[in-house]
């Protein structure tokens, strides 16, 4: 059974993350699983034929409303989902619907929400208005607050399974070369992982920066202290920004070996 299709009297929750390496395949993902809450047919929803359904499809919906990292003064896209946003879906949520029974909010990119803006979002997803509902996507739902986590329902929209147990073993042997500290660990885990494609390389990143948050709540890792999961987390966070920018895979790891050994180092 497709769970992106909801059978004939089975509930829709009004919060849920979704979550899959694929940016493209959260996009369609939630784009179906929002016309599934928008959906006025009284059979399987989403129908794709209702007036709300057609909208969604086409992108005109009024009651369905994006929230991604804005732009900063000079026009770059921030690195951060500000509380200011969180704050305004807070506030649009109490305005009702222009036609739907429900508004329905897609955070895109969700992982990126700050501490202030994740902890603005976990009062909503609390008491949530009975006319909103939330679509969460993150390739790493690991960084989100375990609150908020706690209070959606999880969706895993995996292309390939062996892609994750492939995403974990990469993490784990980065981990435990930036944890020696030892230039020589560190270049020779460099010089093994140059075969990597982008995908494979951006899968190990987001992976073992949700074991980084793993290990600062509280679970054995492979001897990193708290500040420096912090400092990795960081650098971690660039090059998965670098990646999305077609950066070569080589310089990436290049600059992951050079600034671990250095942080070590210091």
């Amino acid at each position: 059974m497709d769970k992106l299709v909801f059978r004939r009297g089975e509930r829709i929750s009004h919060a849920y993350i979704v979550a899959s390496m694929s940016e493209e395949a959260r996009r369609g993902a939630a784009l179906r699983l929002s016309a599934a809450m928008l959906c006025l047919s009284g059979q399987d929803r989403p129908c794709g034929e209702c007036r709300h359904c057609r909208k969604v499809f086409a992108g005109i919906h009024p009651d369905l409303i994006y929230i991604s990292p804005g732009l900063d003064d000079k026009g770059r896209k921030r690195r951060e989902i500000l509380v200011d946003q969180v704050r305004f879906i807070s506030a649009d949520a109490q305005v009702m619907p222009n036609e739907a029974g429900v508004k329905v909010y897609v955070i895109q990119d969700a992982e990126l929400m700050n501490a202030a803006a994740q902890n603005a979002l976990l009062k909503l997803l609390e008491e949530p208005p009975a006319s909103a509902a939330f679509v969460l996507c993150a390739a790493n739902p690991a960084l989100l607050l375990p609150t908020v986590r706690s209070r959606c329902v999880l969706l895993r929209i995996n292309e390939d399974a062996q892609d994750d147990e492939q995403a974990v073993r990469d993490a784990e042997e980065l981990l435990e070369a930036a944890a020696s500290g030892s230039r020589v660990e560190l270049l020779r885990w460099s010089a093994a992982a140059e075969g990597m494609d982008t995908r494979r390389a951006a899968a190990m990143v987001n992976a073992a920066r949700a074991r980084l948050a793993d290990i600062l709540r509280g679970e054995a890792g492979p001897g990193l202290d708290a500040a420096a999961c912090v400092q990795l987390d960081a650098l971690f966070q660039r090059c998965s920004a670098m990646l999305k920018l077609n950066t070569g895979v080589r310089h990436v790891l290049g600059l992951i070996a050079v600034s671990a050994e250095m942080r070590k180092s210091n």
